[in-house]
């Protein structure tokens, strides 16, 4: 078949499934639509991986492309509906499609007994579908349209049990945060389009080659692209949102925090690297809150009692890792870890809704624990999980965290000693949580019998523990002497980065990292393992771990600052501007002529005498008036 033709039908299938699903699903019923929905996204990922194994260079070469129609032309400006497919869209397209597969079948044995399930498979073929759109794209229009695509679906996804209304309060916060974002990326295009005079990828590029580093209209063209990144990859200080997106089911969780919506913004930023390259101030930008987010969600996640918020705000902290190293201009490394965490927080939040699957719905970790040996395949593909993510040798975190630690080593030591420290928080967090749920004394409820979950469920944490395990070893550091394929295969789209360290440097980063992450473990150990007394009630926190469990009131903050003004701002214009101003102009005159109408309603009184006597008059004066003219 022709690859063009293939290429069209990656993002096509997931489309065709949300229709049947959405169309049909209560004639197809619950098992049906689940499985058509998750086949369709299974033969997109088939169609990928043939035109990866057909082209191991990823089309370097020339690329694949096509353009199917002119979407929007306007004069001076024609903007393709065209698809791409380069190293790092093929890249993102074979982890969205094998990573949505495997969550898909998961959700079979999760969304079974739900009546909704047509419904919620529907969405989640949606989801893929603006996904795949938005990587697929060789334009920014038609990005932004698969961007706004995942706005929407994350917003019904979150929402997805409407009759909870602090599930509604999630799904409406995290589309007006998005929505925020996504004003700054338009007004960035608007920029783009005024200075470059189009929103394709390779023109754009080309004429910003010709260009002065640091010139105004490239920063402020990446500065405000990157302001959309922050809401959709959840930095500070639009951040918020992803924690309260767990009101959604937890394959949704999976979803939106493994490698589909959190990712478009680093997707976005990689793409635009020509862009960055020229401006050494939003690079920077990026490195500060990158980091900053990197510490201040590592800090809330130490005390949070939710096994999803924990999750949660690890993806925020992991997010943030990755922004700091496209600010340091490692992009290759960047999507290194993108692709890396798609595997291990996809398991994680998997494995967690199998805990939670287990404890017929209980969410808190200080009702839990003794777990390892009542749901075995769920406590040794968590433990995969959480060793990757804390950077353990060697496991797929392991390299591309150290990956990120020498790039940032390599530009700033002092920037290094901080992510060494929100490395460390990594461990320690995730070390809490492990031992919380598995190893310590048995908190469950009483009545509740745990159990392991169905094949559906199991079977993509085996394949995700073994991804977790083995995608490391695509980006092995010089130091091995073994090519890093991932930075070589990225190179034409994501540019050529070398760390430029001595080989002893860098064994003694790779040392010093993994004895922070042992010496989180052991933190965690002490603190919570076998003996210790797991605190059940808020109020005996106290201080810096108070304000860790509160999420350092930024909500509240929020909430003064923002929420309460603006809801005093519109309560006034409605009941002043609008009710005593507009509307009362509205009434003013209508009583004005009301009044006036009565009053010469008064003179129609149907006495003709009267009327003979006011043409007489009428006739004096204006005899008068003209004879004094």
């Amino acid at each position: 078949m022709n690859e063009a033709v293939l290429l069209c039908l990656i993002p096509a299938l997931p489309l065709v499934g949300f229709l049947l699903t959405g169309l049909l699903g209560k004639k197809l019923g619950r098992g049906l639509s689940s499985w058509i929905g998750t086949l369709t996204v299974a033969a997109s990922f088939g169609l990928a991986l043939t035109l990866f194994i057909a082209h191991p260079d990823g089309f370097a070469a020339s690329g694949l492309g096509i353009q199917l129609f002119d979407w929007i032309p306007a004069a001076g400006l024609t903007i393709a509906f065209g698809l791409m497919l380069d190293p790092l869209s093929l890249i993102m397209t074979l982890v969205i499609t094998g990573i949505g597969f495997l969550i898909h079948l998961y959700s079979i044995g999760y969304m079974k007994h739900d009546e909704g399930a047509p419904r919620f498979f529907s969405f989640l073929n949606l989801f893929v579908f603006s996904m795949l759109l938005l990587v697929l794209a060789d334009n920014y229009a038609l990005m932004f349209v698969g961007w706004e695509g995942v706005g929407l679906c994350s917003y019904l996804l979150i929402g997805f049990w409407f009759t909870k209304d602090e599930y509604n309060a999630a799904a409406v916060k995290a589309f007006v945060m998005n929505r925020i974002g996504d004003l700054g990326f338009l007004l960035g295009l608007f920029v783009m389009v005024a200075t470059f005079g189009s929103l394709s990828f390779g023109e754009v590029f080309a004429k910003a080659g010709a260009m002065e580093a640091g010139a105004p209209a490239l920063t402020l063209i990446t500065l405000m692209l990157f302001v959309g990144a922050v809401g959709k990859s959840a930095q500070i200080p639009l951040y918020t949102w992803l924690p309260d997106a767990m009101a959604g089911p937890t394959p949704v969780s999976a979803l939106i925090h493994a490698a589909t919506m959190v990712t478009a913004g680093i997707y976005m930023v990689i793409r635009s690297h020509v862009l960055y390259d020229l401006a050494p101030i939003a690079l920077t930008v990026i490195s500060v809150v990158g980091l900053a987010t990197a510490i201040w969600a590592g800090l809330i996640a130490l005390s949070q009692r939710d096994i999803k918020k924990v999750l949660a705000y690890s993806t925020v902290s992991q997010l943030g890792f990755m922004f700091l190293t496209l600010g340091v201009g490692a992009y290759s490394t960047g999507y290194f870890h993108v692709f890396t965490h798609a595997f291990f927080k996809a398991l994680l939040f998997l494995a967690a809704g199998s805990v939670i699957h287990a404890l017929s719905g209980e969410q808190d970790i200080r009702k839990m624990g003794g777990l390892a040996k009542k749901l075995p395949i769920t406590y040794i593909t968590f433990l995969v999980g959480t060793l990757a993510i804390s950077g353990i040798p060697p496991f797929a975190g392991f390299f591309s965290k150290d990956a990120i630690l020498a790039a940032v080593y390599a530009r700033s030591p002092l920037l290094w000693g901080l992510s060494i420290f929100a490395a460390f928080l990594t461990a320690f967090y995730m070390g809490r949580l492990f031992i919380l749920v598995f190893h310590s004394k048995d908190r469950t409820t009483k009545g509740v019998h745990p159990h392991e979950s169905p094949w559906t469920m199991t079977v993509p944490l085996i394949v995700l523990a073994l991804g977790s395990t083995a995608a490391g070893f695509l980006g092995m550091p010089a130091v091995f002497g073994v090519p890093d394929w991932m930075a070589g295969f990225l190179a034409p789209s994501a540019g050529e980065y070398a760390v430029g360290l001595e080989e002893g440097t860098e064994w003694l980063l790779m040392g010093i990292s993994t004895v922070v992450v042992l010496c989180g473990f052991i933190f965690a150990v002490l603190k919570y393992g076998p003996g210790k007394v797991v605190p059940t009630e808020d109020k005996k926190t106290r201080g810096p771990v108070r304000w860790s469990l509160r999420k350092f009131r930024v909500d509240e903050f929020y909430d003064a600052l923002i929420v309460k003004p603006l809801f005093a701002l519109s309560s006034w214009l409605f009941g002043t501007a609008n009710d005593r101003g507009i509307d009362g102009v509205v009434r003013g005159t209508a009583g004005l002529v009301a009044w006036v109408g009565g009053r010469v309603r008064l003179l129609q009184t149907g006495n003709i005498v009267f009327y003979l006597f006011a043409m007489t008059l009428g006739v004096i004066v204006i005899a008068a008036v003209a004879a004094l003219g």
